[in-house]
């Protein structure tokens, strides 16, 4: 029984450009996909963190203070 008529090695190219294409098309629609969750996720914590610091009764400087005091002490703790 005869087969179809093969492929010329152009069209296989043009294919598998074809395929590659849609590949790095979807690659970057996933990228996109996920850099908008990153977004998410850290406007969701900047809130959190707005909230905190809105309910600590505390001032810019003295949350600066703060985490300046915390940060050196953890680092004390790692040496």
């Amino acid at each position: 029984m005869p087969r179809g008529q093969r492929k010329t090695l152009e069209e296989k190219i043009a294919e598998k450009e074809e395929l590659i294409q849609a590949w790095q098309t979807r690659i970057k629609s996933e990228q996109n996909e996920l850099e908008a969750l990153y977004n998410e996720k850290k406007l969701k914590d900047l809130e959190s963190l707005d909230e905190m610091v809105r309910t600590s009764g505390l001032n810019e400087s003295e949350i600066a203070e703060a985490l300046e005091n915390y940060r050196k002490l953890k680092e004390q703790n790692v040496s």
